[in-house]
């Protein structure tokens, strides 16, 4: 027995109830034996690299290179993207793809280069294998933006899966983005980054890591151009970055470096090259095209751990509803559930939800429920009966089922990773319809199981199907929430097939966005939180993921009415707008904090509601595009290093800017300005970019500007939709798009594209027809004339 762990059992067992404490305890033990018999002992391992090159068979788009110990399959895709895989590896079976990959380039090459390697040359990019192993991804003029030295694995001598490093250099001027869900970002600093999804059990702020979305993603940035690098395996692991930096020691460059380290699973990799748009959009049309959120999911959200009745819920609504504020969704946390159970109502507290849910509808507000993955393990739990008559729950290597301790005491969880268990889950979500909930918010599942010590988590040995090829929760565990979110969605579009479905998970990985979203998890209280949550909401983006939000004011404490109105202003520019807090925190209700922030909390909502045709349009070209709703400054022109390295503010699509205020006490704040002329949306002063200007910040709001020449759809005072169109400058054009949402259905709205030009010193504002060009059919609204 380890005596520490020993110490942990006795403090978790004085820490919470006797009962829940005990459980985690006996949870923590069965985990550890279940992994000392399950898992076998890695023993002695070999060393091994690629060796030499050997000989070479051409393939479309590319081809094999056999080297003395290993073999490097390289294509590029017609879409640019480029593919290679060691040891045989393909690309499919992948938890990332949607569908099957694409079809290699016909013209894509491949060729003999210096010193006895190889290259394959395209249109887009240049794939140059050394006779060693070392692969570079060139642009096509010869710049190199990425070079992977030979790999190296080392193998079990017993059998097993091998460990694997690959070690990547990158341009001096590059910087680092992605992986995931990280606190400390976007711009992800020199550092050790582990790639396991992780509920850290307590409020989390910038120097936690991981958290609970991991991904093996980077978006690299650099002068000669922007590339993706994705690497497909699932299983535990570490990136470890460190920036490059210009002129060091002598007069040279040192390269940036990216060292990965995996546990197992293939060593394959995609790379996509071109500007940030570019690259995402390849990324998109590889993992799924972002679900599309009704249009309800983009206006204000409120939650609560802790609501506790069907009157609390009521009374709140008419909170707002008495003040006049915009609400668009409640939230229902676990305690409307019976004795925690999923899929149950606690009938004393919650007697005639159906009803609640139908007044609340009525009134424009829906209700959103949520859905954790662990089940009761206990007879006559009708969830736990379904499950087990059907065989739907993890097993150890033993054949048990795996149990252990979530909300509802001890539980056990479904093998997401089986399409027979994604259709009986996606089934039991007609209860919930039933109940009158709209939407759905996946908590719990990176899967979190609580323990005394040890992993929060499935033991490593847990048995899983991995849609028929079988494996354990070392390769399943990062993958479990993106399959449960899987089962919701396609559960809804079966029950519901005329309506979009609304579905945002904890956890997730590359491909999530193709069922919903995500939101922060429980986010620190404080102004290092504040931070936090707009890194994550920016990072998620840059992978994919473009649909996200914190909990406002922090999930755990209880803000000052400054943190808390700042925190709200925040998040009224966010896609995911929700307020949400624990169990033991302060309150959320915007006129808990006073006067002042209430009529300032109204401003908020109320230009979040204004706004929510531009969110609409956001949302759908997010789908088509894969361009996220909240992007950095750098976006449209990632040459700029000086907004590279700026993390305090974004762009909401391509017409707006928003500068949080992140500190307290901050009466002005310094705004990096990209090219162009800026307007401030509130004074209309006009600001010239690019460089610095400093702006007032008064509690009463946060400086937000919107692009010269944009056009901003929006709701008018009758609830239609109108442009808002920023004036170019003199001799100057500008236009943008709209889409107007046609409901919440399956309906595709054409996208209007709209000109903006300046006639005999007159502002003409027309649309894009398939005959010329029309003059406006919407309401237009110019701003800005005031600083011709």
């Amino acid at each position: 027995m380890d005596g520490r762990d020993l110490v942990r059992s006795i403090m978790a067992v004085g820490s919470v109830g006797a009962a829940q404490g005990l459980r985690t305890v006996q949870a923590a033990w069965r985990r550890k034996r279940a992994d000392a018999v399950g898992l076998p002992p890695r023993g002695a391992e070999r060393a091994r690299v690629p060796g030499t090159v050997q000989e070479v068979q051409p393939g479309p788009g590319g081809g094999v290179i056999r080297f003395g110990r290993s073999e490097l399959r390289v294509v590029v895709t017609v879409n640019g993207a480029v593919f290679w895989g060691w040891d045989g590896a393909a690309p499919e079976p992948s938890y990332a793809l949607a569908g099957r990959c694409p079809e290699p380039d016909p013209r894509a090459v491949l060729e003999p280069d210096k010193d006895g390697g190889w290259r394959v040359v395209a249109e887009r990019v240049t794939v140059v294998v050394s006779r060693h192993g070392a692969v570079e991804v060139q642009t096509p003029g010869g710049v190199t933006l990425r070079r992977d030295l030979p790999p190296r694995w080392w193998e079990p001598v017993g059998g097993g899966s091998a460990r694997w490093m690959q070690r990547s250099e990158v341009a001096a001027d590059a910087r680092f983005f992605g992986l995931g869900g990280r606190a400390s970002g976007p711009r992800l600093k020199d550092g050790t980054y582990r790639l396991w999804n992780t509920d850290p059990g307590h409020a989390f702020g910038p120097d936690d890591d991981p958290l609970y979305i991991t991904m093996p993603v980077q978006l690299v940035v650099a002068d000669a151009a922007t590339h993706l690098v994705f690497h497909d395996t699932s299983w535990d692991g570490t990136v470890t970055l460190r920036e490059g930096e210009e002129g060091a020691g002598s007069g040279h460059d040192r390269a940036g470096t990216s060292e990965l380290r995996m546990d197992g699973g293939p060593l394959r990799c995609w790379v996509m090259v071109g500007t940030p748009a570019r690259v995402l959009l390849v990324w998109a049309s590889l993992t799924g095209a972002a679900a599309l959120p009704p249009a309800w999911a983009l206006g204000h959200h409120h939650a609560r751990w802790g609501f506790g009745s069907e009157q609390e819920v009521r009374r709140i609504v008419s909170g707002y509803q008495e003040r006049d504020l915009p609400l668009d969704a409640v939230h229902l946390d676990i305690d409307h559930y019976d004795e925690h159970q999923v899929f149950t109502v606690d009938q004393e507290r919650f007697p005639k939800l159906p009803q609640l849910a139908e007044d609340l509808r009525r009134g424009g507000i829906r209700l959103v429920s949520i859905v954790d993955p662990a089940v009761k393990a206990a007879p006559g739990n009708s969830v736990y009966d379904s499950g087990a008559a059907e065989d739907v729950f993890v097993r150890d290597a033993s054949g048990r089922l795996v149990r252990g301790v979530v909300w509802p005491g001890e539980a056990v969880f479904p093998d997401f990773t089986h399409a027979r268990v994604r259709q009986w889950w996606g089934g039991l979500y007609e209860e919930r319809l039933g109940q009158g909930f709209s939407g759905f918010w996946h908590d719990m599942n990176e899967p979190t199981s609580f323990a005394a010590f040890g992993e929060s988590t499935l033991p490593r040995s847990a048995r899983h199907s991995l849609e028929g090829r079988g494996g354990d929760h070392q390769e399943a565990h990062n993958v479990y929430g993106l399959c449960m979110a899987r089962a919701g969605y396609e559960g809804l579009r079966a029950l519901v097939p005329e309506e979009r479905p609304f579905v945002f998970s904890r956890s997730g990985w590359a491909g999530l966005q193709r069922y919903g979203g995500t939101w922060s998890g429980d986010v620190a209280t404080g102004w290092p939180g504040l931070r936090a949550a707009l890194s994550l909401v920016m990072g998620l983006g840059l992978c994919g993921v473009p649909y996200s939000g914190p909990d406002v004011g922090g999930f755990d404490g209880s803000p000052s009415p400054e943190l808390y109105l700042r925190w709200f202003q925040l998040a009224a520019y966010l896609p995911l707008f929700r307020t949400h807090a624990s169990l033991r925190a302060g309150r959320r209700e915007p006129w808990e904090f006073g006067p002042e922030v209430l009529e300032h909390a109204r401003v908020a909502l109320i230009e979040r509601r204004r706004l929510l045709p531009y969110f609409v349009t956001l949302a759908h070209l997010a789908r088509r595009t894969g361009a996220p709703y909240v992007r950095p400054l750098w976006w449209s022109a990632p040459e700029e290093r000086a907004l590279r390295d700026c993390e305090d503010a974004f762009l909401l699509g391509d017409c707006l800017l928003v500068a949080p205020v992140l500190d307290p006490g901050a009466e002005r704040r310094a705004v990096q300005l990209p090219r162009g002329r800026w307007y401030d949306t509130v004074t209309e002063r006009a600001y010239e970019g690019p460089g610095q200007v400093l702006v007032e910040t008064p509690l009463s709001r946060i400086p937000v500007l919107a692009r010269s020449g944009a056009v901003v759809p929006v709701r008018g005072d009758d609830g239609g939709l109108e442009l808002e169109v920023w004036a170019p400058a003199p001799g100057c054009t500008g236009g943008g798009l709209v889409v107007p949402d046609a409901g919440d259905g399956w309906d595709e709205p054409e996208i209007e594209r709209y000109v903006i030009r300046w006639e005999g010193g007159k502002l003409v504002v027309e649309r894009e027809h398939e005959d010329g060009v029309i003059t406006s059919p919407r309401p237009v609204r110019i701003r800005g004339l005031g600083e011709r």
